[in-house]
């Protein structure tokens, strides 16, 4: 009797799945688009417990639709992502493009004393950014400061999953890359 059961739960779990799949196609299925976001950070390898926990934190904003907090926690995931990488090598490449900065020795002192606008450049100029990603993710830094603070910037579940997307494939893209 219990392998029936098990056999009628795995089929209940895949049929869930499916539908999962089908209708986070579609504009009006909230839950499964969120879930199918959920699954794509499951398989993100890499991060640290903060960035995991940052990364929950903005789906979780997704799945309750605060949307604008969402685009904060997930660009917190992104900057905490990009300060580790750049410090990966005790800060060398960070100071040799940028001499003036030697006297910040560690990336907590990176953190209190350069914006995030100029640890983007600086990313590019160590190679682990091209021109094209920085632009692209200064835009998204832009964004990030319409949802953290007071604007008439509104984002919707859809720009939500795609910001929060969009950062998770740049740690992936990065991940790979060394200084």
């Amino acid at each position: 009797m219990p392998d029936i059961v098990q056999q009628w739960a795995d089929r209940a779990a895949r049929f869930a799945a499916a539908a999962h799949d089908l209708c986070g196609k579609h504009e009006t299925s909230k839950t499964s688009r969120v879930i199918s976001l959920t699954e794509t950070w499951r398989e993100l390898e890499g991060l640290s417990l903060l960035q995991e926990s940052l990364v929950a934190d903005a789906l979780r904003c997704v799945e309750r639709g605060v949307y604008r907090a969402a685009h904060v926690m997930a660009w917190a995931a992104f900057m905490d992502f990009l300060q580790s990488k750049l410090a990966s090598d005790g800060l060398r490449a960070v100071h040799a493009a940028r001499p003036a900065w030697k006297k910040f020795g560690t990336v907590e002192d990176l953190r209190e004393n350069i914006v995030e606008y100029q640890l983007l450049e600086v990313a590019r100029d160590v190679g682990l950014l091209s021109k094209p990603a920085t632009k692209s993710l200064q835009g998204m830094l832009s964004k990030r400061n319409e949802c953290a603070h007071p604007s008439a910037y509104e984002p919707g579940l859809n720009e939500a999953l795609g910001y929060v997307s969009a950062l998770l494939e740049r740690m992936r893209t990065l991940r790979a890359k060394s200084i």
